[in-house]
């Protein structure tokens, strides 16, 4: 089997081609980053607008850097949700208008099922059942896998996800937008001794996370000292500690409630080096392993929404011609594949 995925959920338009026996093919990626910086957030209107623009041409390129033609084609995946609604509907009728003249199914992928799955695009990949961390600008999530298709979240945001809370912190000191890789790489000089964050909910019980107090505690630092250059770089430096020690203990509590010794992170935030790092001193100490997808597939990418549509496919899965979309989608009410993939 092959898939033409499309991912259009926010501000990345992006397509790939994957071969169930030849694994990834293609992928190409056109990112809005530079539409949007200017108003420091992400503008729908104009993600739709741009979607329409570039997917079609993206299709054409990844279809030839994987040199399939329409023929060889035998499903397509678009992402369905969540996500910004109309951002969703472009790749949604790009998805089931070319299905339908292909004459193969096209079937809507979870957004967030995607990314879990990123990891399986490795060479070394994790083996069910896992724990999945999904951390991303609109998302936190403490997933149990049990298999493919089977997901029990048992932790989630009840505010700001993490990602969207770097964004927000570094806006605040001046970083632009999108603003957390370049607050991780200004953390890098920041003294880590001279401000303490607070770890927010971890002393609750559950595996819940709450980011908004600490990107307040964040603007209140920020207002109550002179801005230098160091300063900007130590308080850097306090919130990625703070965010990334509570995704860690959050984690800790995860696999300890579960049992379970395999960890796969994935989402924009899964590239930050200091998580990394910090979960791979806590799966080694666990005795587990931890795994990653590269850093192109943790942010929104269209492999991975090829690679799920995929397995889903092969597991049986169709739809049928209508075009629909789930700016809120609970990972919870994915139906459960009939058979395993």
């Amino acid at each position: 089997m092959r898939v033409l995925g499309i991912e259009t959920s926010c501000d990345e338009t992006a397509v790939a081609v994957y071969d169930a026996k030849q694994g990834l093919l293609s992928h190409a990626l056109y990112s809005q980053i530079a539409t949007h910086a200017e108003y420091g957030g992400v503008v729908p209107e104009l993600a739709s607008r741009d979607h329409v623009c570039k997917t079609i041409r993206l299709v054409e390129q990844a279809m030839a850097d994987s040199c399939s033609i329409a023929k060889d084609i035998t499903g397509i995946a678009y992402t369905a949700g969540p996500g910004l609604a109309g951002a969703l509907l472009v790749g949604a009728t790009i998805g089931q208008s070319m299905g339908f003249a292909w004459g193969v199914p096209a079937i809507g992928v979870h957004h967030m099922e995607g990314h879990l799955l990123a990891p399986m695009l490795e060479t070394c990949a994790p083996a069910y059942p896992f724990i999945a961390l999904l951390v991303s600008g609109g998302h936190t999530l403490l997933v149990n896998v049990a298999r493919f298709g089977s997901y029990e979240v048992l932790g989630e945001s009840v505010d700001d996800a993490v990602g969207e809370a770097f964004d927000k912190t570094a806006k605040l000191l001046g970083l632009g937008y999108p603003g957390g890789a370049a607050l991780a790489a200004l953390a890098q000089k920041g003294d880590p001794k001279r401000f303490h964050f607070p770890r927010p909910m971890i002393n609750r019980a559950g595996l819940d996370f709450s980011f908004s107090g600490l990107k307040t505690f964040a603007a209140n630092t920020i207002g109550d000292h002179p801005l230098d250059e160091q300063t900007r770089a130590d308080i850097a430096c306090a919130f990625q500690e703070a965010a990334v020690e509570t995704l860690v203990i959050k984690c800790h509590r995860a696999l300890q409630l579960t049992g379970l010794k395999t960890l796969v992170v994935a989402g924009g935030v899964g590239a930050n080096l200091v998580l990394r790092e910090q979960l791979q001193h806590l799966m080694k100490a666990e005795g587990g392993a931890v795994y990653f997808p590269r850093n192109e597939f943790c942010t929104d990418n269209g492999a991975m929404i090829a690679y799920a549509g995929c397995q889903r496919l092969l597991a049986g899965e169709r739809g049928d011609l209508t075009i629909k979309v789930f700016p809120r989608w609970s990972l919870e009410e994915l139906i459960c594949p009939a058979k395993p993939a």
